[in-house]
């Protein structure tokens, strides 16, 4: 029995270790976006939208979600609260292109191709924030994406030296269970998107920098 009970008082102290290390992270980056998230039509200007992929259906279109995000981003341009959108997303496979059918999306929405900005390696939301930064010289942006993503996405990029507000992207009433599974997948991965930017400092996918404001007096408006 006395077995039994340390057994259970471990089990117990463990559960809530994992608990407190998987949750706190999510408790911080949801307490952090509060201030920074808006809806579009508060939301302040940048001289970026930064959107970020979100996949694509079988025949190379964008999902749903991305449609979502990239009409979004076409709304603040027109708006005039940012003057370019950097698209950014997954090109590593053969007829898997997310930049490319976000640019297609956009321009069919009417807008520029001349304002649109690729970024072929955005995999991960790391990736984008911070080959932004690094390669693209991005200072401060926009980030355009759904409500579930937005607190990852903007402790992130922030933390990578954008100074990023977030421009929710939710646009239609989505499949509740996709819905959830997109929430609990946000709990490993803020976790990890806090390892990467205090530990592991990965680098991802570089180049020689490609600014979107070459003068640079765009990224520092």
């Amino acid at each position: 029995m006395k077995n039994l009970k340390k057994l259970l008082n471990l089990s117990i102290v463990l559960g809530s270790g994992v608990v407190l290390v998987l949750g706190l992270p999510n408790l911080v980056a949801s307490l952090y976006s509060v201030p920074r998230t808006f809806d579009l039509q508060e939301s302040p200007s940048a001289p970026v939208a930064i959107v970020f992929g979100a996949g694509l259906s079988r025949d190379g279109s964008p999902s749903p979600v991305l449609r979502d995000r990239v009409a979004t981003a076409a709304q603040l341009y027109f708006e005039g609260k940012v003057s370019k959108l950097l698209m950014s997303g997954d090109n590593r496979f053969i007829n898997y292109n997310e930049p490319g059918a976000m640019r297609d999306y956009a321009l069919q929405l009417g807008v520029p191709e001349a304002d649109i900005v690729l970024d072929y390696a955005g995999r991960r939301t790391y990736d984008t924030c911070y080959r932004a930064r690094y390669i693209f010289g991005v200072r401060r942006a926009l980030l355009v994406t759904q409500a579930f993503h937005l607190p990852r996405a903007l402790i992130t990029c922030n933390m990578l030296g954008i100074e990023a507000w977030g421009v929710r992207a939710d646009r239609r009433t989505y499949h509740p269970i996709s819905y959830r599974y997109w929430r609990l997948r946000e709990i490993p991965a803020t976790l990890m998107a806090f390892v990467d930017v205090w530990i592991r400092h990965p680098l991802p996918v570089l180049g020689e920098p490609e600014p979107i404001f070459p003068d640079q007096r765009g990224a520092t408006q």
